[in-house]
């Protein structure tokens, strides 16, 4: 078990009330963590510690920001062993998992510390004489960083390395789900040496997180909110910044169809949803959830697919290297029942696995799926992915749009320009051709459509999120007035 603080102001903290919660391991329901149950006013306090040192971090240089960020990412990968533990006590995940986690969040905080000095502003030819018109990015201010459970590493660097490195400071709030997880990065970034209060670490009780959030959302000092979560959370989070006017990023839940086109190289594709679909047992914002597989390739592709799902290691993460490991909870696994019950009664072909009665589930394909099953539409969040077979290209681009979500999206087809051409009509935030849906890396723009979110993390798309643009002038002639 781990007994976790928070830090407010470069300093350890108990919730000011003295309040704890605990989250339990999914399997065999012991104490992973107990953390701090934060109050509204201890929220404020992150913020206040957070708006304090703002001045001085923004005013700092940016290879000295630079050179904060490099050595965060050297101190979070020699947690590596730490945060594998810890992923596994509170969330079920494989080690395998984790280690992918560690690794891309190092990259995501390398990347950022690359950035301090691509903050770039631009001259605006003026149509005054002598006017220099500029263009230029600072700092926002205090940025509220909120991040999910299931790839708790990666969001939770994702969630403030940007941020840092445009000269915010920031407030964390870490998920209730994997507090340790989400403590150990904070820990990364204190030993690296940041000053008190350029980070902060808030956690909450489930119940509380509505109160904590608005709380510092609606502080004067905070100026961004970014967010990864679920669209019935992200929609509460949007209506909450609305009201108070703050900005906000939005990267939300995902329905990604992989797109297997006649021509396609089956094995190449089978490989990509393998993988696409049953990383961390589906439990991805990008996981593969529709497999939209032209008829014409269909019954190789399914019998190769299913081939490889049943062969994948299931079990518990703490006992042994797997690939499948625990769902997040027994919630998860009553609702996919449920899908799965659904869908058999709709005429869905349950090709392999099927329904469990634990956390440790198994691969499971569904065949013929229709409009009418709900698992067609419904986010399944977990290792349980729906096929459906279409005719041509026209029937698998209305297929793949069908859909309230558009995080990501792949398509399979040797015709390049051809699957390019159906990559171009997805209507989706992200698409790859011959590669999986699950991919991401740090440079990139990474965000969706409709109800898959707004706003980009990544890249310049980051920078572009995290700084507020100027227009400056300075008149370096004689200026002529009207009166």
């Amino acid at each position: 078990m781990s007994q976790i603080s928070m830090l407010i102001g470069g300093q350890p903290r108990a919730a000011s009330n003295g309040a704890t919660f605990e989250r339990r391991n999914p399997l065999d329901h012991s104490v992973a963590t107990t953390a701090p149950a934060a109050t509204a006013a201890d929220a404020v306090a992150a913020v206040d510690a957070a708006a304090q040192a703002f001045p001085a971090w923004a005013a700092l240089g940016p290879g000295a920001r630079r050179a904060l960020l490099m050595k965060a990412a050297h101190a979070l990968e020699a947690k590596g062993d730490a945060l594998t533990k810890a992923m596994a006590a509170e969330t079920g995940a494989s080690g395998i998992w984790a280690g992918f986690n560690v690794h891309l969040a190092a990259d995501m905080l390398l990347e950022a510390a690359a950035i301090t000095t691509q903050i770039n502003g631009e001259v605006i030819p003026s149509n005054v004489p002598g006017s220099l018109a500029m263009a230029v990015r600072q700092p926002a201010g205090v940025v509220l960083g909120i991040a999910p459970w299931n790839a708790p590493v990666i969001l939770g660097v994702r969630a403030i390395a940007t941020p840092l490195a445009c000269g915010n400071t920031v407030v964390f709030k870490g998920s209730e789900l994997c507090p340790a997880t989400h403590g150990l990065i904070i820990e990364a970034m204190q030993e690296a040496g940041l000053p008190p209060g350029v980070v902060n670490f808030v956690t909450n009780a489930p119940a509380d997180a509505g109160a904590v959030v608005e709380a510092m959302v609606a502080h004067p000092a905070l100026r961004r909110v970014n967010f990864t979560g679920s669209t019935k959370v992200g929609r509460i989070i949007a209506q909450t910044c609305a009201k108070y006017l703050k900005q906000a990023v939005l990267e939300l839940g995902g329905k990604a169809p992989l797109v297997v086109l006649d021509d396609a190289d089956v094995d190449a594709a089978v490989a990509a949803a393998t993988f696409g679909a049953f990383a961390n047992s589906g439990q991805i914002c990008m996981s593969t959830e529709r497999i939209v597989v032209d008829r014409k390739v269909a019954d190789e592709f399914v019998a190769k697919l299913a081939a490889r799902a049943t062969s994948l290691p299931l079990g518990d993460p703490r006992q042994g290297p797997v690939v499948l490991g625990s769902v997040v909870d027994q919630a998860t696994v009553v609702r996919c029942n449920a899908l799965i019950d659904d869908a058999l009664a709709k005429g869905a072909t349950l090709v392999c696995g099927g329904k469990a009665d634990s956390t440790l589930m198994p691969a499971t394909l569904l065949d013929h799926v229709t409009p009418e099953m709900h698992i067609y539409r419904e986010e399944s969040f977990a290792p349980v992915k729906a096929i459906v077979r279409v005719n041509g290209v026209e029937e698998a681009v209305a297929c793949a749009n069908d859909n309230e979500f558009g995080l990501s999206a792949a398509v399979f087809g040797r015709d390049v320009a051809r699957a390019w051409q159906v990559a171009a009509r997805i209507e989706s935030g992200i698409c790859h051709v011959n590669g999986p849906t699950v991919h991401d890396e740090a440079q990139m723009p990474f965000g969706g459509v409709k109800a898959s979110g707004y706003g980009r993390f990544g890249g310049k798309a980051g920078i572009d999120a995290f700084t507020e643009l100027r227009w400056i002038t300075v008149q370096t002639a004689p200026r002529h007035y009207p009166f």
